[in-house]
């Protein structure tokens, strides 16, 4: 049910970092360039944290690329005008890729399961979650919707960096299992994250040293086994929000979300691939 859940809410989350209303919203305000639009939105509800705290958060971003948005970001913009602009994109490119559902009534009863579940997600040891859960919940039920499910995604987001620190793999090597394993590019990884090549180099040498890819990057057995671990052991940890939702009411809410997802897919408003690693289409989901 949390695979399930990952591959269906990320889509519609992930609306906000690759619309370009986004970064119209936050040129307004003077932040320079699409990643510092990036770092400061999501980072907005931690309020104006330093650098080191986004990277530690974050996790698989390179601290030299965090550096070069945080803390300028706050400079330009306040957490609490970048978490108004964020919703207004949003806002704004569901409108444009939803249409006419947008206003629909799948929408309002999917925002309702969603807050539902977001309300009965255990945030401790979850800094990005607690932090989202804390935000008031807007009116518009699209954008309820688009609320509740980012408290589910960092929720998951957070639980997958317990488990990386708890498997001693760095930041850098989580980005080179991901591309051995087939979940994204390593071309995309190294550009969307900025890993150096040395950076990058390191990490494979480190990864091969416990057996888990080859010298050249390729994925070993020993590897396939570690990252099918990494992937139950981020499901595991993700599960409990859906789990008081309750199965039926889950499967209610997925249905929902698959159709929104065709929508936004459709629409141009989430790649495949991407370096969040998510298919398309599902490989698990409610039809």
């Amino acid at each position: 049910m949390a695979r399930v859940g990952w591959q269906l809410v990320e889509p519609l989350h992930a609306v906000t970092y690759f619309a370009p209303e986004t970064r119209a919203a936050t040129d307004e305000h003077g932040l320079r360039g699409g990643w510092m639009s990036y770092f400061g939105c999501r980072a907005a509800p931690l309020g104006a944290a330093p650098a080191a705290v986004v990277t530690a958060i974050f996790y698989s971003f390179s601290p030299a690329m965090v550096r070069r948005a945080i803390p300028d970001a706050w400079t330009y913009a306040s957490p609490a005008q970048l978490l108004t602009a964020r919703l207004g994109a949003v806002d704004a490119a569901l409108r444009r890729l939803l249409g006419d559902a947008v206003r629909s009534e799948e929408v309002r009863t999917a925002a309702g399961l969603a807050a539902a579940a977001a309300e009965g997600a255990q945030t401790a040891g979850r800094p990005l979650a607690a932090a989202n859960a804390e935000l008031p919940l807007p009116a518009e039920p699209h954008l309820a919707l688009w609320q509740a499910l980012t408290v589910l995604r960092e929720h998951r987001g957070d639980g997958h960096v317990t488990t990386l620190v708890s498997r001693e793999v760095s930041p850098a090597g989580a980005n080179v299992l991901a591309a051995a394993g087939g979940r994204a590019p390593a071309r995309l990884l190294r550009s969307a994250r900025r890993w150096a090549d040395d950076e990058w180099a390191q990490a494979v040498a480190e990864l091969a040293g416990r057996g888990w890819v080859s010298a050249d990057g390729a994925i070993t057995n020993a590897g396939q086994v570690a990252q099918h671990d990494i992937e139950a052991s981020t499901d595991r940890l993700a599960l409990q929000p859906y789990a008081t939702l309750g199965s039926d009411r889950a499967e209610a809410l997925f249905a929902v979300l698959r159709r929104l997802d065709d929508l936004v897919m459709a629409g141009g408003g989430f790649p495949a691939p991407n370096p969040i690693g998510v298919p398309w289409p599902p490989s698990e989901a409610i039809t």
